[in-house]
């Protein structure tokens, strides 16, 4: 069974264009593949704290050694990185807010990186501990950025997943929806043609 993890950022819920293009993938991929198992967590809805220093120390000790008040600081990221661990697929509904990722999404990022357990230091610099699984980004935004010096949101997505051992990536980009109904319409018949592509 394949196991898909789903992350919804959209401060618009279901009805964001980010997370509809993710629902359609899904909805693609159940055509050819039955028994699909979906973890889905909305950021938007139910976002992670930003770091602290006790949730970061917390996060750095080993689970049997911590507190009761540790356990509780390290149970958030302990969640998320267990879900991103048990899965085979990553999709990663991305809007963009002021040229780059969502506030939530950068918080889940800061929560699973985590030495030891999703990365390791070496001597020629830092590894990826989570090997063999696919990434599937759905970027949306009111401008047009992708491949300019704007766009923010790709490398740092590609470098994050990089980071942690997904380089398989691929990204679908919906832009332009703000500059009018039919460049709208032409970036997100774009997006829908790339989706079935991906999820053949």
């Amino acid at each position: 069974m394949t196991t898909i993890l789903q992350l919804n950022n959209s401060i618009f819920g279901d009805e964001g264009q980010s997370s509809r293009l993710a629902d359609e993938f899904i909805t693609r991929m159940r055509e050819s593949e039955q028994g699909l198992r979906v973890i889905r967590r909305d950021l938007g809805a139910d976002p992670l704290s930003h770091l602290t220093a006790e949730r970061f120390q917390a996060a750095l000790t080993d689970p049997d050694e911590r507190t009761p008040s540790q356990a509780r600081e390290a149970a958030p990221a302990d969640t998320v990185i267990e879900e991103l661990e048990e899965a085979d697929i990553l999709l990663i509904a991305s809007p963009v807010y002021n040229f780059n990722v969502t506030s939530t999404l950068k918080a889940w990022f800061d929560h699973v990186a985590r030495a030891g357990r999703t990365f390791r230091y070496t001597e020629s610099g830092a590894e990826g501990l989570l090997r063999g699984k696919t990434a599937y980004v759905f970027v949306t935004s009111g401008g047009q950025y992708k491949g300019g010096e704007l766009d923010f949101p790709t490398p740092y997505i590609r470098h994050m997943l990089g980071f942690v051992g997904i380089t398989d990536v691929h990204f679908v980009h919906a832009e332009g929806l703000a500059m009018g109904e039919e460049t709208g319409a032409a970036a997100l018949r774009e997006a829908h043609e790339r989706i079935g592509t991906l999820a053949a």
